[in-house]
């Protein structure tokens, strides 16, 4: 038998999808990748984290979930696969549900570690606690989150392989696609400097910005703050926006309300910057400054520069 995984290489290859080559390779079995659309040159380097192959099936453009889960439905049967993995993302939460029921398997969502035997451990309540689910069922799907797992290379470069999956025409069609800017997708991103109205003003996000240049992180805010169109809403993370799970996360001038803490609880490590010091975010945090932004942002900037023209 053997594991199959599913990416979409439309936008390349990214940190999310060499997280869940080197998972299935834990799960013990002969990793098969299929993917679709155009496809990357950067495939075959999936190879070095533990593929043996990957199937690339041209016809599937990779925006209609029902078509990508005739595609894995019929690759899995091809190849011979009893577990199917995901990168906990949109596409899993569409697909994998429709694929539990058509391969008749047990599904986990949001796994956060390699199975011990049949269960898995998982995020729960929204990241405060972790559950462990038990697969009854012969065949498995399981979607991992992001950063639950470091990438694992040291192979080789495995053989790319056109297929059909028989999957039909796509019945979705999409007329625009705005794609999100900056030089760090927020989702893989390992460090994050974010803030909120404490900034007071959208021209005050320059501190913001140097301090993520200086760390190589990615920026993010607050609910408010993109609703009010200081930032775009592509760096809300939260409850109703981006759910991230960084190494380091910086807040700085963010209270803390429960439906931010939902979409960055799952970060390693918290360091939180406000004046107030019984702001709720403080209970959630590995590290905490009572000061303002704007004195407090600078200084770690500073200081990261020196660190680094020292070392």
């Amino acid at each position: 038998m053997s594991t199959l995984v599913y990416i979409n290489s439309n936008n390349g290859i990214g940190k999310a999808a060499l997280e869940v080559v080197t998972y299935a390779k834990k799960l013990g079995d002969t990793v098969t990748v299929v993917t679709n659309g155009n496809g990357s040159d950067a495939l075959a380097s999936l190879g070095e984290y533990g593929a043996s192959k990957v199937l690339i099936d041209r016809s599937v453009v990779g925006n209609d979930p029902q078509q990508i889960t005739r595609l894995v439905a019929t690759t899995a049967e091809a190849v011979g696969a009893n577990t199917v993995v995901f990168s906990h993302d949109l596409t899993a939460k569409a697909v994998a549900p429709r694929l539990s029921v058509r391969m008749k398997a047990g599904l986990v969502n949001g796994a956060v570690a390699v199975p011990n035997g049949d269960t898995v451990k998982v995020n729960v309540f929204s990241g405060k606690a972790f559950g462990h689910v038990k697969i009854n069922t012969d065949k498995k799907i399981i979607s991992l989150l992001a950063n639950s797992i470091q990438p694992e290379g040291g192979g080789s470069a495995c053989a790319v392989e056109e297929f059909s999956g028989n999957a039909g025409a796509a019945v979705i069609k999409v007329i625009n696609t705005k794609k999100p800017e900056g030089e760090i997708p927020l989702p893989e991103a390992e460090l994050v400097v974010s803030a909120g109205r404490g900034l007071k003003a959208p021209e005050n996000w320059g501190i913001v910005e140097d301090l993520a240049k200086a760390l190589g992180a990615a920026t993010a805010c607050s609910r408010p703050v993109a609703d009010i169109g200081w930032r775009p809403h592509h760096e809300h993370v939260g409850q109703t926006g981006v759910a991230i799970r960084p190494n380091l996360y910086i807040a700085a001038g963010i209270s803390g309300a429960i439906q931010h803490l939902a979409g960055v609880n799952g970060s390693k490590v918290i360091v939180v910057i406000n004046t107030d010091a019984e702001a709720p975010f403080f209970k959630a945090a590995d590290y905490g400054v009572v000061g303002g932004a704007f004195e407090v942002l600078p200084r770690l900037t500073e200081a990261v520069n020196k660190f680094k023209s020292s070392n």
